[in-house]
């Protein structure tokens, strides 16, 4: 007899994976890491973390002053952070790809989320289990009505559940089940949120908002026909500033309410407006602005943001000739008011013999307003933000005031380098009170302080999403509370015939009950006791266990 020894064959080598296979592969597993729930939430407290800069750091969007005054007040740290776009924080780029991660991440795991959902709306409870005393909440009983009594008892019991009977020869079970809506009202609350990502995002790129002063008691009003209207003027990605909703506004008066100690109330502007067919028939509404209560017409809203002083002077040159101004001063003392500013005047045309000459005797006006004047020997300050005692601390100069450049120049001071080039000449310095004028070096040119007028800041915003936002925002509340209050619930009986003790001996019915928390289980074991004392009101011997 020969033997043959057989060699273990050998183990058959891992197969190659292409370059194509592998990067199939990469991507997929990528896809499957970004679009679970545990990255999803990543992304979301990301997105949290990451706007918290926009908060404590100034934006460029909302103050260009303050950005460029923060950058010069620290030269090291200030670019750095420029660099990083922390001054722009919501439209950065990196932002942005944690808002378009954190989207694409939601809908990839909130889509399968639907289908299963909607698949499992369509699914009969599960069978009821082998063993029901495996449960963490079981009761078991004998009762002496026939197994088809119990079964429509505990089957009529249990509504409000989707209950499926299945029978066999040898009993008969009742699958029972509650609380889909908890799955809904989830997926409710995350479908909500995508649409709230995809309303702000729609309403960034079609959007507008501009902020412009508008002087109160007859001035002038203003028409949004062009961003130029706009003091500031900020558009969409996509927002040109050529589609802009025609609208135009005068402001009749404005009356703040103040506290003794000087703090603001409330802000009430009474405005007149046109829209739509009022500009064709030129009719014009009334309406009444206040904080947090806007204009709403034609799609866009006007709010009512702040006011302050806009002082008026007359320049009444050698000839008789006058030039009048009323221009906004800026307040900066949010207490009491304290506002600053500078007006420039320009000669009337044949008054010199030259252009050269002209410019040499322009008057430029620069000092603070006190809407009630206390005086300090000379020093003017003001004690409340109401106009009670208005009065002007003023620097007067003559010279070229840069009109002629056509360069930009601040509202609210002087170009210093004409005045230390000599080409501005400081002629008198004064404090006075409405009617009180002062006389220049020449003996012929007057400036008089005519008193003030209020002036309202109007910021008109365009955002055709906000209404979705509003729609989203309140299904994510209700999607969550459904989530949170309605619990997954399922129960399950089984009901056969028991076994005679003897023969003479009268079978009765044996009744399992089995239930189970899908979700959390507080309070779970008093409403299986319940559910238990309803479906088997006849109970004559049994016990239970959990």
């Amino acid at each position: 007899m020969t033997t043959t020894q057989l060699r273990p064959a050998a183990p058959t080598p891992p197969r190659k994976q292409s370059a194509f296979g592998r990067a199939i592969a990469l991507i997929r597993n990528t896809w499957r890491a970004l679009t679970s729930m545990r990255t999803a939430l990543m992304l979301l407290f990301l997105l949290a973390l990451a706007a918290i800069p926009g908060a404590l750091l100034p934006q460029r969007s909302l103050n260009l002053g303050k950005v460029d005054e923060y950058i010069a007040d620290r030269p090291t740290l200030g670019p750095w952070l420029d660099r990083l776009e922390l001054f722009d924080v919501f439209s950065s780029f990196w932002f942005t790809s944690i808002y378009v991660l954190l989207f694409i991440s939601l809908v990839g795991c909130i889509v399968p989320r639907c289908f299963d959902h909607a698949k499992a709306l369509r699914t009969q409870p599960v069978p009821a289990p082998r063993n029901l005393g495996r449960l963490p909440h079981h009761h078991r009983t004998v009762l002496d009505e026939s197994p088809e009594v119990v079964a429509e008892h505990i089957r009529s019991g249990l509504r409000g559940w989707r209950v499926t009977v299945r029978s066999s020869e040898t009993e008969t079970t009742v699958s029972a089940e509650k609380g889909y809506l908890r799955e809904l009202g989830n997926l409710v609350f995350h479908l909500s949120l995508v649409g709230l990502l995809v309303a702000i995002a729609v309403g960034k790129l079609f959007s507008y908002e501009g902020n412009v002063i508008v002087i109160a008691d007859g001035g002038p009003g203003f028409c949004t026909t062009t961003p130029a209207v706009f003091d500031s003027f900020r558009a969409g990605n996509i927002e040109d500033g050529t589609g802009l909703t025609p609208i135009c506004i005068r402001v009749k008066n404005f009356h703040a309410d103040y506290l003794d100690n000087g703090q603001a109330e409330q802000f009430t502007s009474d405005i007149s407006y046109q829209a739509g067919a009022d500009l064709e028939n030129n009719t014009w509404r009334d309406q009444t602005l206040q904080v947090n209560h806007p204009l709403r017409v034609a799609g866009d809203r006007v709010y009512l943001q702040g006011h302050g002083y806009a002082p008026t002077f007359t320049v009444t040159f050698p000839k008789g000739e006058t030039r009048t101004e009323t221009l906004q001063w800026r307040p900066d003392d949010a207490r009491t008011f304290l506002s600053s500013g500078a007006m420039r005047f320009d000669p009337p045309g044949g008054l010199y013999p030259s252009e050269e000459e002209r410019r040499k005797n322009q008057i430029a006006i620069e000092g603070l307003f006190a809407p009630t004047a206390v005086l300090h020997g000379e020093l003017l300050s003001s004690g409340f933000p109401e106009m009670i005692r208005p009065a002007v601390a003023i620097d007067i100069y003559r010279g070229d005031t840069g009109l002629d450049t056509g360069l930009p120049q601040s509202l609210f001071s002087l170009n210093k380098e004409l005045i230390n080039q000599g080409r501005l000449t400081k002629e008198a310095r004064k404090n006075l009170e409405p009617g009180q004028s002062v006389t220049l070096n020449d003996g012929k040119t007057t400036v008089r302080f005519d008193g003030a007028k209020e002036f309202v800041n109007l910021q008109v915003s365009h955002d055709p999403a906000q209404q979705w936002v509003l729609v989203s925002a309140i299904t994510m509340m209700l999607g969550l509370l459904v989530s949170l209050v309605i619990k997954r619930r399922r129960v399950w009986a089984r009901i056969h015939i028991g076994e005679a003790v003897d023969d003479e001996s009268k079978r009765r019915t044996v009744v399992e009950l089995g239930g189970l928390a899908r979700t959390d289980q507080a309070g779970w074991g008093d409403e299986f006791d319940r559910l238990c004392t309803r479906l088997l009101p006849t109970t004559s011997s049994g016990k239970a266990g959990d």
